[in-house]
This record gives C-alpha cells, structure tokens and sequence, in this order.
C-alpha cells in the first residue's frame, strides 16, 4: 500500500486590528507625574500605543483579525476546522473566550478553545495548530489568533505598566498542503517566575471578593517581584538556535526573526548576539506598544503589508510570556502565500 502524501502546516494568511484611539507617550504625564517620552523612545522604543475603546471586549479585536484573515486566504467561517485563541486578558474568567470568538464569526464548524501562557501563547499556538495538521486528516484549517486588552487591567497611575501595554489583535490561517511550511519549534518554561508578572486577582488564589478588591484593588496587571531585565536577551538566542538546529539551518539561513515586542533594545542586542543583521527582523512597538500575546502575529501582518516575505522565506517567532513560558517556531512562507497585501 502506497505511503499517503504528508500533510504540513503551511500559513496561509494573516490579519490584524489596531483599535482606533491613539495614545502618545506625552499623554501620560499627567497620569504618572513626570514626562516619559525621551526615556520610553530611547529604552524601549515605544512612541505611541492603542487602547481599545470601552464598549469592546477581546473577542471582538479578534473577529476583526480574523474576518481579514479569512477573506485573504479566501475562505468564509464555515470553512474553519478549529479556532485557538492565544490570550492572558479573556473576554471572562470562563468560558473561553474563543467560543466567543466562534460565535461572533459564526465558524459554526470549528472547535474552539484558549491557550494562555501569556504573551507567548500565539507562537505556542501555531505550534500546536501545525501538529494538529500533520496528524489529523479531518483538521484542515485552523485560526489562530492572539489578542490582548490589556488596558482593561491597568492601573493608570502605575508608570511600570501604563506607559508599556497596548491593545490589538493579530491572526493567521494555517491550513493543510503538500510543501513543508512548518519546520520545528520547542516550548520551555521557567515556572520559579510564575509570581514576578501578571493579573493576581481574580482567580482561586485571591477571589475578586468585596474584602479582596478592598485589600488589593481591582485586577490590575502588576510587577510583583524582580526577575533578570536580561531574562530575553539570555534566554532567546540559545532557543532560537536550537530550534533552528532541530529544522537543519544554520542561523545565517533564516531570513526573518519575530520577537516579543516588548523592547526594541533587547531585540537589538539579540541580533547582534545571533550575528544577524537588524535588517532581519521586524518591530511595531514604536507605534502599537506592546500587545502580547497578539504583538507577533501583529509584526509579521505588518511585515507582509510592507511586502518583506516572499515565498521560500525561512521564518523564525521566538516569544516570552509571564510565567515565564518561551516559545519557538520555524516556518518556511510557503508557495503561494501572497507577498504583498493592500489594506
């Protein structure tokens, strides 16, 4: 009996929104007492962010995201298999936030469920969604899409937390086809982190009871206890190269990075760490913030837009999310995938 033809994940297309208000740097002093702008411009990159506005939830950034995706790759709702909703900022505690997202979309035959390793759970996404893939026939496309509302947890007077965190969504369609697009990837941990970073309230450990939220206000995002500032710039190369081993390149080989874009420093000094040039990876901090979970598949959207992948490409995403969870994956643009895009 003849083998049957391999199944490989390939990316098919991608989408993004950026909610419509527009908050400056020069905004905040005010809020926080003191200017930010020269220090946030020249530390982290950050010029400018966008905040959803009060009547959105993250599953509607998502739906945006998503229908633009859909409509690149030429496919209505009904044609999605299963939908993976990478977020920390849900539409509720429970249910996930992805059968939302079904709904709203009407993908009435997709399976829907959320993955939340923080800001690196759209490249565990896809990595995961690549698997599905390439071992079930019945699976031939998947959205994954990363989302983050994080303005709706931030405490505006924090100068830690305020002047970093953006709104915005991002997606891709990963479908079925004969030519590798997905390659390898590698998820890692540091768990002894998991109370530096993050939302502590709400959740079974501090129930957002009257007497909690009077002892330690409402959810709020917040930086607990110190971890190393050089956690990104330790950790990313080495995982990056290993992931690029586990595919048989050579880091000269790939021709794209996409990184967390929290700091455009730290992305600087890991390209020169990695003996790349800067010409080589993508950032949007400078005019979105920093997005999480959903500021990758933002960059890569832009990146498209700008028409900087062509089919062949090799593709590395490498992300960290609070906990600390780290992700890798590396994808080749596959055959087919449109270059360029208008908007």
């Amino acid at each position: 009996m003849p083998n049957p033809t391999p199944r490989h994940a390939q990316i098919l297309s991608t989408g993004r929104y950026v909610p419509k208000r527009v908050m400056t740097n020069a905004e905040f002093e005010p809020l926080v007492g003191k200017p930010v702008d020269e220090w946030l411009v020249k530390n982290v990159g950050i010029r400018e962010r966008h905040v959803m506005a009060d009547d959105q939830a993250t599953s509607d950034l998502i739906v945006a995201a998503g229908q633009q995706a859909l409509e690149r790759a030429g496919l209505t709702p009904a044609d999605l298999n299963l939908i993976i909703v990478a977020t920390d900022t849900p539409d509720y505690i429970s249910p996930a936030t992805a059968a939302a997202v079904q709904a709203k979309l009407g993908a009435l035959n997709a399976g829907a469920y959320d993955v939340n390793c923080a800001c690196a759970a759209w490249v565990t996404g896809i990595d995961m969604a690549a698997r599905y893939i390439a071992t079930d026939a019945e699976i031939n496309t998947i959205l994954v899409a990363g989302a983050y509302g994080m303005t709706k947890f931030l405490d505006w007077h924090d100068i830690t937390t305020a002047t970093l965190f953006a709104d915005g969504a991002g997606a891709v369609v990963i479908g079925a086809g004969a030519e590798p697009g997905h390659v390898a990837g590698k998820l890692v941990g540091a768990g002894q982190y998991h109370d530096a970073l993050g939302i502590y309230t709400g959740g079974t450990y501090r129930p957002a009871t009257p007497e909690v939220i009077a002892a330690h206000g409402k959810p709020v995002v917040q930086f607990v206890k110190k971890f190393p500032a050089t956690f990104n710039a330790d950790n990313w190369p080495p995982l990056v190269r290993g992931v690029a081993g586990k595919a048989g390149w050579a880091i000269a080989d790939v021709d794209m990075f996409f990184f967390t874009q929290l700091n455009l420093r730290t992305i600087e000094g890991v390209m020169v760490n990695l003996g790349q040039p800067l010409s080589k990876t993508h950032w949007i901090m400078d005019k979105w913030g920093y997005t999480g979970s959903a500021c990758i598949p933002m960059a890569l959207d832009d990146a498209v837009e700008q028409g900087r992948l062509r089919a062949g490409m090799k593709v590395i995403f490498c992300a960290t999310g609070g906990g600390m969870a780290m992700a890798c994956s590396a994808w080749v643009w596959t055959v087919g995938v449109t270059d360029k895009v208008t908007r």
